[in-house]
């Protein structure tokens, strides 16, 4: 990863006050107490910083999808040799935290989804945002919020962001995990994750846990 990484975010056409929750973001089975969203969206030290700040989310972990088991690894990902992005996996109580809200927090803070195989200086395949969807619901949910996004001209470029089925989802090596609150004097993190990390407490306050921690104590 690059230190000197532009922020993700300049995409944004409005204020981040104004990007619109999800018109389509159905309620859950009633009892339904766990799911998981995949996303990709640029360095996974960024974005699970962001998304284990949520109430309602249970977990969050790096890894790497897109591509086959054997080359998920840091080192070969990173060379751009491989069909894999990085992402995370986040586990959610949808009775707390809908989908769609996650997703809102997806593009109004975690990423650019206008940028095309890169955020910032960070550039390659690997840094393709993905929304990697785990049933018909997510993929629906996912594909009319990027309408909704571009039709209400929320960014200054259409969306890029690809919709993909999950086929798997690699953990990536534990160093990586929960490594930005791990590691916040790492030039990258102050210049890249931080500012994100900010701009969701601004604009989401209402919307973190309780315990205000950075880490939340996720596993």
């Amino acid at each position: 990863m690059d230190a000197v990484c532009d922020i993700p975010g300049i995409g944004l056409a409005v204020e981040r006050s104004l990007v619109p929750d999800p018109v389509f973001d159905p309620a859950p089975a009633p009892g339904l107490h766990e799911a998981t969203a995949v996303l990709a969206g640029g360095c996974f030290w960024c974005v699970e910083a962001v998304f284990r700040e949520l109430d309602g989310v249970l977990g969050v972990t790096s890894g790497y999808s897109g591509g086959d088991a054997a080359s998920a690894n840091y080192e070969r990902v990173c060379s751009g040799v491989t069909d894999h992005a990085e992402a995370v996996a986040i586990r959610f109580d949808p009775q707390r935290i809908s989908y769609g809200r996650l997703l809102k927090v997806f593009f109004a803070v975690a990423h650019d989804p206008t940028q095309v195989d890169r955020q910032g200086n960070d550039r390659g395949r690997q840094y393709r945002s993905v929304v990697f969807h785990l049933d018909d619901v997510q993929r629906e949910v996912a594909a009319a919020y990027i309408r909704q996004l571009d039709a209400a001209k929320v960014f200054n470029a259409p969306i890029v962001t690809q919709l993909v089925p999950l086929a798997a989802f690699h953990d990536a090596e534990r160093y990586h995990q929960n490594y930005a609150a791990l590691h916040p004097e790492q030039a990258y993190i102050a210049a890249v994750s931080a500012p994100k990390v900010a701009k969701l407490r601004k604009q989401f306050g209402d919307w973190l846990r309780s315990d205000g921690s950075r880490d939340g104590g996720l596993a």
